[in-house]
């Protein structure tokens, strides 16, 4: 029988930088943390991506500008020079898309949000999570229990900091997008904590 995490893969769902892991300390003291980092990686091989293997297009699940699914189908990845990465983004995006940065809580432009929308990756507007699953976490950054479209996202174990996390990224430019963890609210029971720096947020009407 498979356990209640499996089931919910199956089914899914500028002042400052800090490298903090967010609520990860408390997760990580909690008995059994261990074991869920373990299984948790177990069963999101298919999603892991990583700059040095992926292939020269991905799959995708692409979205209108007025939020309407049109389809999935490949596209090609989006590679770029550390320099123009930096040419074309904010200091703050930079450092959190690039190089795994964390905005510091309460700063970013939508962890308060409560607007309609999708909110897209910063760096090559690939469609990742909607406002439809956003919901207040109390933590200071945007959360979500779940990603607008699997297919749209990475997931990958992160043990930076001595701690072990799972780092989300986009799955077309594998910008850094922030973590997910097993503490988030039904139907998935995770919550995705992603940095407001990574997305930009499209209003719909």
């Amino acid at each position: 029988m498979k356990n209640t995490l499996q089931k919910q893969l199956d089914t899914g769902g500028e002042s400052g930088i800090v490298h903090l892991g967010r609520r990860a300390l408390i997760v990580a003291a909690a008995g059994g943390a261990a074991w869920w980092a373990m299984r948790f990686a177990a069963h999101i091989d298919l999603l892991q991506v990583s700059a040095a293997s992926a292939p020269g297009t991905v799959t995708i699940v692409e979205f209108t500008a007025d939020g309407k699914k049109t389809g999935k189908g490949p596209v090609a990845r989006i590679v770029k020079t550390d320099a123009e990465w930096k040419s074309q983004l904010s200091p703050i995006s930079y450092e959190v898309t690039r190089h795994a940065g964390t905005e510091r809580a309460y700063t970013g432009a939508t962890w308060n949000l409560h607007e309609r929308g999708i909110f897209r990756c910063i760096c090559c507007d690939t469609a990742l999570f909607s406002s439809e699953t956003k919901f207040e976490s109390g933590t200071g950054w945007p959360s979500f229990w779940q990603p607008i479209a699997r297919e749209n996202i990475a997931v990958a174990s992160d043990s930076s900091l001595g701690m072990e996390r799972d780092a989300v990224s986009c799955r077309r430019c594998d910008a850094h997008q922030g973590h997910v963890f097993p503490d988030g609210p039904p139907p998935t029971g995770l919550r995705y904590c992603m940095n407001s720096a990574a997305m930009r947020f499209v209003k719909l009407a």
